[in-house]
């Protein structure tokens, strides 16, 4: 059996009895393993509850010369692969090894996927090391482990789902639902019928019963990204869902209950929003037990260079380009930036600059004209000042942005600046914008 594997091409190790195929096992790395069921110190039917537990993703064939349908039943229940009699076996048994190859390296990759996702939504794949980011991450992991309502805030693109993914990854959550939605993408109806979900005949274009979020989430975790944007009848419904766990659907009477952890994001000063009248103190309270203040990415410029590193690695890999380095002139121009848009922005302009790239390392004429135009001046010889502070610099960057925007069409543009169309035309010779 061994030679006509071999002559396969398949690599081949054999073992005379259990213990012996176990050692090897452990010393070596499998695909597939070919076991007599009567060994001389065991059976493989049994013996193939001990190698799945310890090695999942090996495929298991049983041999008999004394093959019964009960034994056929057990050894499959046991996660055997086939179970096939022998005599007949030798024209059977390549075809079958080629499906349980397949098999196993669908189950490997399947595991490395899962291990990929895991490090990705976990606190390990979070890049930096700036003090205030690994503040954020410890009070983040002290959290997790419980069952309280948390509050992330912070500016737009400053990784709010990502630490809300790694907070529920690390709870007792993890192998529930973790749901998220951004409460500033929908209107206020269908918000509402996502989020608790309706009933048949509820409203014109319900024609079936739907679940909500949260009863997708249920046992696991719901993420409502910019909840300050939520209608106040809609903030007090998710009140009664903190307080009691029970909400009720569109169009229903009678309450879901539900057992699900929430956690929260918004970029906006929820005070100021309950001074003006546009959200819940109450609410406020319930979702704010346990406060995370995001950094912003120019106030953890040391983090700059390690994710854009990391952004260049994901899209050079995704567009396959053998881009490896930034240029240290590259570096310097993006920790001049504000990054008003924070990660999310840093993240685009890499995947632009990778796109447009032609050598192997990314240079900053692959960089958007707002960047590469950011220029650093000495004041008396000392310290460095940025022109990007300048009013005159943020005017020249802005109607750049606004250029982009129109695609160059300066009618539209001096429109949507709310300037004469020779005003703007000076103003592009001044700060010699092409």
């Amino acid at each position: 059996m061994a030679r006509i594997i071999g002559l396969e091409g398949f690599e081949v190790i054999q073992a005379g009895d259990c213990k012996s195929g176990l050692k090897k096992l452990d010393q070596n790395s499998f695909d597939v393993v070919l076991c007599d069921v009567k060994l001389p110190d065991g059976n493989g039917v049994d013996l193939t509850i001990s190698i799945k537990e310890k090695y999942p993703q090996i495929e298991i064939i049983l041999l008999t010369a004394y093959g019964n349908i009960p034994d056929g039943v057990q050894a499959i229940k046991n996660g055997a692969f086939d179970y096939i009699v022998k005599g007949d076996d030798n024209n059977k048994i390549i075809p079958l090894l080629h499906r349980a190859i397949e098999k196993s390296g669908l189950t490997q990759r399947i595991a490395q996927l899962e291990s990929k996702l895991e490090t990705k939504y976990s606190f390990d794949g979070i890049v930096g090391t700036s003090k205030n980011l690994l503040q954020a991450i410890d009070l983040a992991k002290k959290v997790s482990v419980t069952d309280t309502t948390v509050l992330l805030t912070g500016e737009t693109g400053t990784g709010k789902e990502v630490f809300a993914a790694a907070i529920h990854q690390s709870s007792l959550r993890k192998d529930q639902s973790f749901v998220a939605i951004n409460c500033s993408a929908f209107s206020h109806d269908l918000l509402e019928s996502e989020m608790f979900g309706h009933i048949a005949g509820s409203f014109t274009g319900a024609s079936k019963d739907k679940k909500g979020l949260f009863e997708e989430a249920n046992n696991g975790t719901i993420f409502l990204d910019e909840v300050g944007e939520m209608a106040l009848d809609l903030q007090a419904k998710l009140l009664r869902v903190i307080e009691n766990g029970e909400y009720i659907k569109v169009g229903e009477s009678k309450p879901t209950k539900v057992n699900v952890r929430i956690i929260a994001a918004t970029n906006r000063d929820l005070a100021k929003e309950i001074e003006i009248g546009h959200f819940r103190q109450d609410l406020f309270y319930r979702l704010s037990v346990f406060q995370i203040q995001l950094p912003s990415l120019r106030d953890r410029t040391i983090d700059i260079e390690p994710l854009a590193n990391y952004f260049l690695n994901f899209f050079a890999l995704k567009t396959n380009k053998k881009i490896k380095n930034l240029s240290g002139e590259f570096v310097q121009l993006l920790k001049l930036h504000t990054w008003p848009g924070n990660i999310r922005e840093l993240k685009n302009v890499l995947e632009r600059s990778v796109i447009l790239e032609t050598e192997n390392v990314l240079t900053t004429s692959c960089l958007p004209l707002e960047i590469q135009n950011l220029k650093a001046s000495k004041t008396n010889g000392e310290t460095p000042v940025l022109s990007a502070f300048s009013l005159a610099s943020a005017e020249k960057i802005h109607i750049q942005k606004v250029l982009n925007y129109t695609n160059h069409n300066k009618t539209e543009t001096a429109k949507l600046l709310n300037i004469a169309l020779t005003t703007l035309y000076r103003k592009l010779e001044e700060y010699k914008i092409s």
